[in-house]
């Protein structure tokens, strides 16, 4: 197949169906290489065409404390007190450096 830049919906269907076809191919071989360069490829069109954007801190926070089946008071003494925790997850207080170190190290 002849490498190019994707540069439109039909090559890049084209370039999915060829990987389809080599993908297992043993890494040391022509088709092995061949399929590392249309994943970049594959990768490097679907990242311009759908970035994803790093997510917002406060939501990354609120996303983690989900997780760990968190809830705002189990910030309090780390961030501040209770009123200083809903100001930060409400967006009316920045978090400071020290603050963001220490979620980090519980999150």
């Amino acid at each position: 197949m002849e490498l190019k830049p994707i540069k439109s919906e039909k090559d890049y269907r084209n370039i999915l169906e060829r990987l389809e076809i080599i993908f297992d191919a043993p890494v040391d071989t022509k088709d092995g290489g061949e399929a590392e360069i249309l994943s970049l490829l594959i990768e490097n069109y679907e990242n311009e065409l759908y970035p994803i954007e790093a997510p917002d801190p406060i939501e990354a926070i609120k996303i983690r404390m989900e997780e760990l089946n968190m809830r705002q008071k189990n910030l309090v003494g780390i961030v501040g007190g209770k009123s200083r925790v809903s100001e930060i997850l409400n967006r009316k207080k920045r978090l400071t450096v020290d603050m963001i170190r220490e979620l980090e190290r519980i999150l």
